[in-house]
Parts: structure tokens; sequence; C-alpha cells
């Protein structure tokens, strides 16, 4: 079974899935934003952005100063795609229900609860496939 999923303009885990295979490429390295934002070809701000979210799921650990970075909390072996997907997940895959139904309608009444049946089953089939892929499986792609 093939799912297709398009989320127009949200670039949050294509940003944090290539800052996490930088970090596992070179786990015993500290990474600077701005060396992470040079590969990505973004502005570091953005990459701090996800840091942060990264470091609150407790997937990365930083430090200040000189000598500062960041690299990964645990083995890439240890860290499921999933994770990282939950750790910047900002948005539902299928979107939001509707605002304000019409209450009248035979459809409108009831879509709201009938799409956040459909958009849970659709998020569990996502989380599902991503769980057991694991952050050095994904990064063994690269040379």
């Amino acid at each position: 079974m093939y799912i297709c999923i398009i989320i127009m303009g949200n670039t949050r885990f294509a940003t944090a899935i290539h800052i996490m295979t930088l970090l596992a490429k070179v786990p015993q390295e500290w990474l600077t934003s701005e060396w992470i934002a040079g590969s990505i070809n973004v502005n570091p701000v953005i990459v701090r952005k996800e840091l942060k979210e990264l470091r609150n799921a407790g997937l990365i650990i930083s430090r200040l100063g000189k000598e500062g970075g960041t690299r990964l909390s645990k083995s890439a072996e240890d860290i499921k795609i999933s994770e990282i997907y939950a750790a910047v997940k900002n948005n539902e895959v299928l979107g939001k229900k509707n605002q304000k139904p019409n209450p009248v309608c035979p459809v409108g009444k009831e879509i709201n609860s009938h799409l956040i049946l459909l958009f849970d089953a659709t998020e569990q089939l996502v989380r599902d496939f991503l769980g057991n892929k694991s952050l050095q499986e994904f990064a063994d792609q690269f040379e």
C-alpha cells in the first residue's frame, strides 16, 4: 500500500531530518548552527528554531561557547524517524477540520466528527510507517 501525502509550504520535517542526518554522520563532533545552515542552505535562525524543538524532544544536546555546538543525545540507531517527526510536527497531515459547517446540513452537522476519525487514522499510518526506521538507517544512505 502506498500513501502519497502532500503538505505544501512546510519544510520543518525536511529541515529536521537534514539536521539529524548531519549529526548522525559525525556523532562525536559538535556542529554549529551556522555550519548546519550552510548544508541546508538556509538562515541559521531557521536551524536554531528546529534545534530547540529537537532538544526539547531529548534527541540532541547542545553546548554554548567557543567550543559549542550540537550533537545527538544518543546513538542514531536508537533514534526513530517517527521521533523526529513528532518533535517538529506542527500541523495535521490532512489539514484542519472545517471551522463552522452548517449545523442544519446533513453533512455539515457531522463532517468534523468523521474528519477527526479520518485524520487520526492517517496520522497513525504515518507514525507507523516512520516508527520502525532508525535515523542510522536513513543516514546510511549518504556517503
